[in-house]
């Protein structure tokens, strides 16, 4: 059961292990996208109150995963650069439960992110750890390869 295994922690995101893993992920989403995904996210902002920075680890202590969030609007956290590598199970889920449940204690009530259509793999995991589809925010009003998705924090899921 390697999920339990995986060990998540708050971490910088200017960190070494950090920056080889947004890396990894900038080719990843290169390759499927188009868009290396570099521009929206700012490691240095993820000092500031209300962000989170995260990555998790194997039993072995080598670095799979990482995923961050930062504050969006009024009680709403906006999640960015989930990443696991391939072959590390349990990871994206150990992330986002961990970002998750940070956010809440935060006091977020709502957590959205956007991934792009094509990006078929990360649709299907948000889709299957609660997401649904909500209306385009921000820069991604009007972009047609994007797809924006939220998930209400707490007891109660609001469709």
């Amino acid at each position: 059961m390697g999920e339990s295994a995986i060990t998540v922690r708050r971490a910088a995101a200017e960190g070494a292990d950090a920056t080889l893993l947004m890396e990894e992920l900038s080719r990843m989403l290169l390759s499927i996208t188009g868009s290396s995904g570099r521009a929206s996210f700012d490691a240095e902002q993820m000092q500031q109150p209300g962000c989170c920075f995260a990555l998790a680890y194997d039993p072995h202590g080598n670095p799979v995963g990482c995923g961050a969030f930062r504050p969006l609007e009024e009680g709403i956290a906006e999640v960015k650069r989930i990443y696991a590598r391939d072959g590390a199970r349990g990871v994206g889920s150990a992330l986002l439960a961990f970002l998750e449940a940070e956010a809440r204690r935060l006091g977020y009530r709502q957590v959205w992110l956007e991934t792009r259509l094509v990006n078929l793999r990360a649709v299907r995991f948000y889709l299957a750890h609660g997401y649904r589809e909500i209306a385009a925010y921000g820069d991604y009003i009007g972009k047609a390869d994007a797809v924006c998705l939220g998930k209400t924090l707490g007891d109660s899921m609001e469709g």
